[in-house]
């Protein structure tokens, strides 16, 4: 789908159908009161009746040729009327949610393309640019599909949206409202290869496809990649990954790809990925029920590499360097045991508990790998634990930071781009549940503070580096009745979390007091 920006009179607007939106207890206002006189007052009837009520994301379709009588008042076919709530709660979400209904509901209608009245929808204190950026993610993010498999289609081609037009109130804001549209499409396209990555089946997304997808959009996007081996592992001494491999008959990869955005003194931020491509929990094996969705659990790993993307594509301020470990856990004769004690790259010692438990296992390697190329600031994203999804549900990814900065920047993020998150504690005292009798800590604290142990255990990894853990355990893919999702998130299905977050972070990042910006030269890196 092509989305254009234009300024131009809704009544003349030729489309077969226009969308317009009404805030909650309000009267039409704007472009939309003139679509109403066109009408001869018809909406303002409606609403006086409470059929179009304003609430959020409600929806009410009206055919215009029906109404019209001899002589058409509208130029479009029909008229499409979104609640958008009320005014105090407008926000960048609000824009990415009505572009979503508008999509869908245009695609459900079977029209090829439609149009948008942009006027009203944003606060007072929201950019063009921004909000022209929520509203594209919102279009496209609402319409993904993952259909790669389905051989038959009951006869029918999917009904695609070829076009949608936004028409804005004041022209002189078309430049940085078309330029956040670009934005924002460039960033739902990358967000889109995160959730093609983590919804794949393990059968084909295997740690082998996901290097040669990363090397594939590194190619693409003049990123520097650099794409381990199980020989160059094993080299590297990568105990925690080459032990969760074990029991695998799938090698095992770490990717390093990097994006030089071209600043001098540019700041560096590494984000790490797990990459668990299936899950079975090993020997401590996972309860049959629900394991099929455990082909998400690389859903870490796949937001990495869809960022990268996104950074090339909308040239971030900011230098950026992506690290994921990957292979799959499976029980076998070869697989690594509970009570085993592994080596990690960094030199620690592992004592494993529970082969459930692997995630930290393998971002253990890979966060002490990030750490040793000296970044600004290290964030990691792992659907880690269930501990999380019992805490914070579905809602939002928890936070874990040894930086106070850096978690208000992230906070902050969440809230711009609809991907929310939540800071928990990280106080010594939960630190005490990892110390272990045979190494230096072990891989589970037990129970109480699940998601809490398991992100002192990746604190272990990183040195005194800025760094926040975002548990994504709940929020990579939503299922079951009760989980409440916005339009732009199909259930069921990987939400490619953790990509517009972190591009949102990073823009304002780069803009935050400036850390003293270490050398590089000399330290190890991806070529």
């Amino acid at each position: 789908m092509r989305i254009a920006v234009a300024s131009a009179d809704p009544i003349e607007v030729e489309t077969p159908l226009l969308a317009v939106t009404i805030g909650e207890s309000e009267p039409p206002t704007g472009m939309v009161a003139r679509v109403d006189e066109a009408l001869g007052g018809a909406l303002r009837r409606l609403i006086a009746s409470g059929e179009i009520s304003g609430k959020r994301n409600a929806v009410t379709v009206l055919h215009t040729t029906l109404m019209a009588g001899d002589t058409p008042r509208l130029r479009s076919a029909r008229l499409m009327i979104i609640g958008r709530g009320r005014q105090s709660g407008l926000s960048l979400e609000t824009a990415r949610t009505v572009g979503a209904v508008a999509a869908k509901q245009a695609r459900d209608l079977k029209v090829n393309t439609f149009a948008l009245i942009a006027d009203g929808l944003a606060g007072n204190d929201v950019s063009p640019h921004s909000f022209g950026q929520a509203l594209a993610e919102g279009m496209h993010l609402g319409l993904y599909r993952y259909d790669h498999f389905k051989s038959d289609q009951n006869g029918e081609t999917p009904r695609e949206i070829d076009d949608a037009t936004v028409l804005a109130a004041d022209a002189a804001e078309l430049g940085e409202l078309s330029a956040g549209v670009s934005d924002g499409e460039q960033l739902a396209g990358a967000t889109a290869i995160a959730r093609d990555l983590a919804t794949g089946p393990a059968n084909l997304v295997t740690a082998t496809y996901l290097g040669e997808r990363a090397s594939a959009i590194a190619r693409e996007h003049g990123l520097a990649a650099q794409i381990f081996g199980k020989q160059e592992l094993e080299d590297m001494g990568c105990g925690g990954i080459l032990a969760v491999n074990q029991g695998s008959a799938e090698p095992p990869v770490m990717g390093a790809l990097r994006y030089d955005c071209g600043h001098p003194g540019a700041k560096t931020l590494a984000v790490v990925g797990k990459g668990i491509t299936f899950d079975t929990g090993g020997i401590s094996i996972k309860p049959a029920e629900n394991m099929h969705f455990m082909r998400h659990d690389k859903s870490g790993a796949c937001a990495v590499i869809g960022f990268m993307q996104a950074a090339a594509t909308l040239q971030l301020p900011v230098n950026v360097l992506g690290v994921f470990g990957a292979t799959d856990n499976m029980p076998s004769g070869s697989a690594y045991r509970p009570g085993d004690v592994i080596k990690s790259y960094s030199g620690k010692y592992m004592e494993i508990l529970n082969t459930d438990a692997e995630g930290r296992v393998v971002l253990a390697d890979a966060l002490a790998f990030a750490a040793e190329q000296r970044p600004d600031a290290i964030v990691d994203l792992a659907t880690l634990t269930g501990a999380c999804v019992m805490a914070l549900g579905h809602v939002c990814s928890g936070l874990f930071s040894n930086d106070d900065d850096l978690s208000r920047a992230l906070t902050a993020a969440g809230e711009a781009s609809g991907e929310r998150v939540w800071r928990m504690p990280l106080w010594d005292e939960y630190h005490e549940q990892i110390k272990a009798p045979l190494g230096d800590i072990k891989n589970t604290g037990g129970r109480p503070a699940g998601a809490i142990t398991a992100a002192w255990f990746l604190a272990n990894f990183v040195g005194e580096v800025p760094w926040a853990h975002l548990d994504i355990a709940g929020t990579a893919w939503v299922e079951g009745s009760w989980a409440v999702t916005p339009p732009y998130v199909q259930k069921d299905l990987a939400t490619g979390v953790g990509v517009r977050l972190l591009a949102y972070f990073a823009r304002s990042w780069a803009q935050a007091p400036d850390r003293a910006t270490p050398d590089l030269a000399g330290t190890r890196r991806p070529a």
